[in-house]
C-alpha cells in the first residue's frame, strides 16, 4: 500500500533537516550538532501543529503576544518556545508565561527586568546575547566591542543562564558579506570562551535563517532559525494571522 503523501509543511521540514545535516557534515560535525528552531512568525496555529506532528519541537517567535497566543493554542503539545525577536521590557511578564529561552538579550535594563520576574517565579531562563555584527542601525544588538563588558555584568543576574550569542547577518545575496557577519560572531564567541566569566557555558551560536542557514552552519552555527523555508513566504501585512508581527526570518 502506498504511503500517504506528506503535507507541504512536513515535506519542507524534512528537506530543511536534510540540508542542515548535509551542511553539518561539510563543516565536520554530526547532523545533531545543530539545533533547528522553527520560526512560527505569522503562521496560524493549525499550520504550526502540522509541523509539530511532523516532529518539530523547538519553536521560535518574534512577538510576545503572538507567541503567547500560539502557546495557548498548542498547550499540551511537546514543544519548547524561544523568543528570537527584540524584547520590550514591559513584555517580560507575558513572555515568561510560555518561553524558556530568550535569544535577544541586548541590554542590562532588560536583564534587570527579567531577573526580577524570574526571582519572583523561582525559575531560571536560558539567554543568548544578541550582537549586531552587520553594523546596521536598523538592527538591534550590542556592538562587537561591547560584548565582553556586558558579559562581565551578567553574573550579577542569578536567574539568567547565558548560553552564547545570536546575530542577524546583513540581508543581501552577497555570500561573502553574510559569511563575514557569521565569522564575526564566531570570533566573539571564541574570545568569550577564554575571557568571559561564563567561559565554556557560552558555546552556542544562533545564526542563519531561511536564506542563509547552510552558510551559517558552515561558519560554525550551533542553532539556526528557519521559518519561511518550511511554511512558505509570509502573507502581506494586511493578511497576517497576527497583525503587526515583525522580526527575524
Amino acid at each position: 500500500m502506498r504511503e500517504p503523501a506528506l503535507s507541504d509543511v512536513a515535506a519542507n521540514l524534512s528537506t530543511v533537516r536534510g540540508k542542515i545535516a548535509d551542511a553539518s557534515r561539510r563543516s565536520g560535525r554530526s547532523p545533531d550538532a545543530v539545533r533547528f528552531v522553527l520560526v512560527t512568525k505569522t503562521v496560524a496555529p493549525e499550520r504550526v501543529l502540522e509541523a509539530v506532528r511532523a516532529g518539530a519541537a523547538d519553536l521560535g517567535e518574534n512577538k510576545v503576544q503572538e507567541g503567547l497566543g500560539k502557546a495557548e493554542a498548542l498547550s499540551g503539545e511537546p514543544v519548547r518556545w524561544s523568543m528570537i525577536g527584540h524584547l520590550q521590557s514591559n513584555k517580560a511578564k507575558e513572555l515568561l508565561r510560555f518561553a524558556s529561552e530568550v535569544q535577544s538579550l541586548d541590554r542590562l535594563s532588560l536583564a534587570t527586568t527579567l531577573e526580577k520576574r524570574l526571582q519572583h517565579l523561582g525559575r531560571g531562563l536560558d539567554v543568548l546575547v544578541q550582537v549586531n555584527t552587520s553594523g546596521e542601525a536598523s538592527k538591534y544588538g550590542l556592538a562587537p566591542d561591547e560584548v565582553l563588558a556586558f558579559l562581565n555584568e551578567l553574573p550579577a543576574f542569578d536567574a539568567l543562564r547565558p548560553k552564547g550569542f545570536m546575530t542577524l547577518a546583513t540581508f543581501t545575496p552577497d555570500e561573502a558579506e553574510v559569511r563575514r557577519c557569521f565569522r564575526v560572531l564566531r570570533e566573539i564567541r571564541d574570545r568569550a570562551l577564554n575571557d568571559a566569566p561564563q567561559g565554556a557555558m557560552l558555546a552556542d551560536l544562533s545564526m542563519g535563517m531561511s536564506g542563509d542557514y547552510e552558510w551559517a552552519i558552515e561558519e560554525g552555527a550551533t542553532i539556526v532559525r528557519v521559518g519561511q523555508a518550511v511554511f512558505g513566504p509570509r502573507p502581506l501585512p494586511d493578511s497576517h494571522y497576527w497583525p503587526g508581527a515583525a522580526g527575524a526570518d
